[in-house]
């Protein structure tokens, strides 16, 4: 990893909720990531820390004028706060239609359990 990469990771600090079936169903789940050094209690997290930092802007919403398929990939919902290449983040991900699931599926190593 360059000395880019490593100060730009550096700057990253996520709590991440997970809601596998839904906001206002039982069994969210609560996890944290840090990178360089890596630490957190998210699975994997060395791994998420690498992917992380292959994604240009993992945690931009879907643009306002995209046209999505209605295809519904479940209740899941997430929401991922904190820093990240030391910007705020306040990302909420759900599984509403097709943009909204493919924007999960980009970063989904992020959700344990879900």
């Amino acid at each position: 990893m360059s000395l880019l990469a490593a100060t730009i990771l550096a700057s990253t600090s996520l709590h991440i909720t997970v809601w596998p079936d839904g906001p206002n169903q039982p069994g969210k789940r609560s996890y944290t990531l840090q990178c360089a050094p890596v630490g957190g209690t998210l699975p994997h997290s060395a791994s998420a820390c690498t992917k992380l930092a292959r994604i240009a802007h993992p945690f931009a919403p879907t643009p306002k004028d995209m046209a999505c398929t209605l295809i519904y990939g479940g209740p899941q919902e997430a929401l991922v706060t904190g820093a990240f290449r030391g910007h705020r983040v306040r990302a909420r991900f759900n599984r509403k239609d097709g943009c909204e699931v493919a924007r999960w599926n980009r970063v989904r190593f992020l959700f344990a359990g879900a």
